[in-house]
């Protein structure tokens, strides 16, 4: 068994103000901690993986199909494979929590070392 804290990860800043750090992945999921400052945003994207997250901390918006969703601590979501989607966050405070995805994922499509 493997155990992980985001404290003990390597946290990266992938864009301005968006922090992730992987923590567990398995052979057919992965984990990952976010921390996405007040005013930064996560460019619009898509991927293979099939992305379930859950936010703990803050108010994160998607923008998906033209559509907004806005997610509140406490709250789930999931998004579907190959959909495209943005993330902001509009709100005054920092937005944390939990990414999943299937299959894994270790950089993001738009991160910097992404190959």
């Amino acid at each position: 068994m493997e155990s992980m804290s985001p404290a003990d990860g390597e946290t990266v800043e992938v864009v301005d103000g968006v922090y992730l750090t992987q923590l567990v992945s398995g052979e057919r999921t992965s984990l990952q901690h976010f921390h996405i400052e007040s005013g930064a945003s996560v460019p619009e994207h898509s991927h293979e993986h099939e992305q379930i997250g859950y936010v703990a901390n803050g108010t994160f918006t998607f923008l998906i199909d033209g559509e907004t969703h806005v997610i509140n601590p406490g709250e789930s979501f999931v998004i579907p494979s190959n959909v495209p989607h943005a993330a902001e966050n509009r709100s005054e405070m920092p937005v944390e929590g939990i990414d999943v995805f299937s299959p894994p994922r270790d950089d993001p499509p738009w991160s910097p070392d992404s190959p």
